[in-house]
């Protein structure tokens, strides 16, 4: 079978090998799409941290099960299945609290041990969710909002709230929209004109600025001169993670989705004087996994999905999506 690995940064190769083997305990799956995200992007340019090379990006991930044993979901061969990707050791302090997201043993399909790049792959049974009757698309796209979810859900984010979300990504746009599923207002920033026009016009949100244009004097306008209760960054850009405390309330929360590679710097008499509270979001549980799944008809998946190629034109393609000109949110990586 066919595979594609990032053998060291800026460089991927397609290669040849034997089928995986199922184990105990694993399905061995049939990969039919592959969701473009920011962590393969950043692993290609070598800025992604927890990475090491080479390895077989994909993560985001659509699959029709081939073989499986006995398994608690009832699933069998045929069915369509999403991976939930992150492989957690079920005995940590995190695992015990029901934190498997931040497993101190996490490995991460794609980022930590080989993702979905390829043709087949054999993953832990218990990493599946039935996938009903959903598009390939849909369910490629479950895992990245599913972030979001989590993301909110961490939060406390509740009905009547105006929140922030800096950067209008594939994280980001999913995080405004599950925002107004649950009820609340969102302000979106971004530098591109392109991508705050897509969280207007796709998304609904009804203020959407530029960061260069002094937004905090729009939040401030906006709120009654109160800032938003929650933001969110979700850009993992160094200046956006540092600066979004400039738009949040007194008494807020700020949370940091997206993930940097280096060291961050906050005034402190600013966050104190706000008694701010600062967390992190990591990946996601299945509770948020299954949260999206059942709102996900209000998503706009076909125009969510901007490109799609397939998994033989992969190589030729993976560059331009870097490109702030091509006009890419999601690209998909097809294998039918």
């Amino acid at each position: 079978m066919k595979y594609i690995v990032c053998e060291e940064p800026n460089y991927f190769v397609l290669n040849e090998k034997d089928v995986p083997t199922r184990k105990e305990g694993e399905a061995l799956l049939k990969v039919h799409r592959v969701g473009i995200c920011g962590t393969d992007l950043h692993a290609y340019k070598g800025s992604q941290a927890f990475f090491k090379y080479p390895r077989i990006l994909g993560h985001e991930l659509a699959a029709e099960v081939l073989e499986i044993g006995e398994n608690k979901q009832g699933l069998k061969a045929g069915d369509h299945v999403i991976i939930m990707p992150y492989v957690s050791c079920g005995t940590c302090v995190a695992c015990k609290k029901g934190k498997t997201n931040c497993c101190t043993n996490i490995k991460v399909l794609g980022v930590h041990v080989d993702g979905g790049m390829q043709e087949i792959i054999s993953v832990p049974t218990d990493l599946l969710i039935p996938a009903g009757n959903l598009s390939f698309n849909q369910m490629a796209i479950i895992e990245p909002l599913a972030i979001g979810a989590h993301a909110l859900r961490r939060a406390g984010v509740q009905k009547g709230e105006t929140i922030v979300v800096i950067g209008c990504g594939p994280i980001g746009i999913g995080l405004m929209k599950l925002a107004q599923i649950i009820g609340a207002n969102v302000i979106a920033l971004d530098v591109n004109t392109d991508r705050l026009n897509y969280a207007r016009n796709e998304i609904g949100v009804a203020h959407a600025f530029p960061v260069q244009e002094n937004p905090q004097e729009k939040i401030s306008e906006i709120t009654n001169g109160d800032m938003a209760t929650a933001v969110f960054d979700a850009t993992g850009n160094r200046k956006a993670l540092e600066s979004g405390i400039d738009y949040m309330s007194h008494g807020g929360r700020y949370v940091l989705v997206g993930l940097s590679k280096g060291e961050l710097t906050y005034n402190h008499p600013q966050i104190h004087a706000k008694e701010t509270t600062l967390m992190c979001s990591r990946n996601a549980t299945l509770e948020d996994f299954q949260f999206v799944i059942e709102h996900i008809g209000q998503f706009p998946t076909d125009t969510f999905v901007t490109h799609e190629v397939h998994f033989s034109e992969m190589i030729s393609n993976f560059d331009s999506w870097l490109l702030p000109e091509t006009g890419v949110v999601k690209a998909m990586v097809t294998f039918d």
